[in-house]
């Protein structure tokens, strides 16, 4: 388990904000952290790392304490990996040397191989960054990341600068591997849909504080929202008939055509998250 209570003066665009931050993250996990920019979640991602000191508190994964009084270990000493949106790989080296190089002394290269292969980059082991696509050169730094095993894995939007399609199929590939190697995550995402597709626990951040956290349907849906099934979208289109409209909803690579009500029609724009639910045999929209 990861415990955090850490107290930060930092200065940000629009002035001194204070973050004074305090939660956990379970074994297994997978929690996102949610707000806006300059709420102070990259900030944070980097405290626990280690690439920025806390100016007072504790994190503690585990048995292990990372920070508290008279104790700071360095971020190699840390048992976690961090992936950033930039994809950092060394521009020198192939994608198979990328991956050797995080490998460990007493690791076997087959779990550079299973890697390879479960993030499909195995066809790609002999070229370099520079002629790879977004997507690739992502799921390589990811892979060279997982490649260590480490207990907490820490993502900082790593899929903000991808194209859509790229970025679902990318979100598979983070669920796939968070299952696989059980590991603990910890995400920081603006994206309500990605939230709401890989989150089993939402923290929202404002100015420094956690204002919010549940599930992710308490966190960005409404509790009053039922329904058998439940399924985040974003809005495509909206066509005004004789007595009705029809807003179609892109969920993952299916469309959904959904009646709306006057009220909704008003509140609904073109590109909005939205939550699709059944009740009885009606689909039912809510805006995230």
């Amino acid at each position: 388990m990861l415990e955090v209570k850490v107290i930060k003066r930092l200065e940000a665009a629009r002035g001194r904000l204070e973050l004074d931050l305090e939660f956990q993250c379970h074994p297994g996990e997978f929690l996102v952290i949610s707000g806006q920019s300059g709420a102070g979640k990259t900030s944070l991602l980097r405290m626990i790392a280690g690439l920025m000191n806390p100016d007072y508190g504790k994190i503690q994964f585990n048995d292990q304490t990372w920070f508290g009084p008279k104790i700071n270990l360095k971020p190699q000493e840390r048992d976690c990996g961090l992936v950033f949106q930039q994809y950092s790989l060394f521009p020198n080296m192939t994608v198979e040397g990328n991956l050797k190089y995080a490998l460990r002394e007493d690791q076997s290269e087959s779990d550079m191989e299973e890697l390879l292969d479960i993030m499909e980059i195995k066809g790609l082991r002999n070229q370099k960054p520079a002629i790879l696509s977004g997507g690739q050169q992502q799921r390589v730094a990811l892979a060279r990341t997982l490649v260590q095993k480490p207990g907490l894995l820490l993502l900082d939007e790593p899929l903000s600068a991808l194209d859509r399609p790229m970025r679902i199929r990318l979100q598979e590939y983070l669920k796939e591997v968070h299952k696989k190697y059980e590991l603990t995550t910890i995400m920081v995402t603006h994206d309500p849909s990605e939230a709401l597709k890989l989150a089993d626990r939402i923290i929202e951040i404002e100015e420094g504080k956690v204002v919010r956290e549940g599930k992710p349907t308490e966190v960005f849906g409404n509790k009053s929202l039922s329904g058998k099934f439940q399924f985040t979208g974003t809005v495509i289109d909206i066509q005004e008939e004789e007595l009705l409209a029809i807003a179609s909803v892109l969920v993952g690579n299916q469309l959904i055509k959904v009646v709306i009500s006057d009220v909704e029609q008003k509140s609904l724009r073109i590109g909005d998250e939205v939550i699709v639910a059944s009740k009885a045999f009606n689909p039912i929209i809510k805006k995230v």
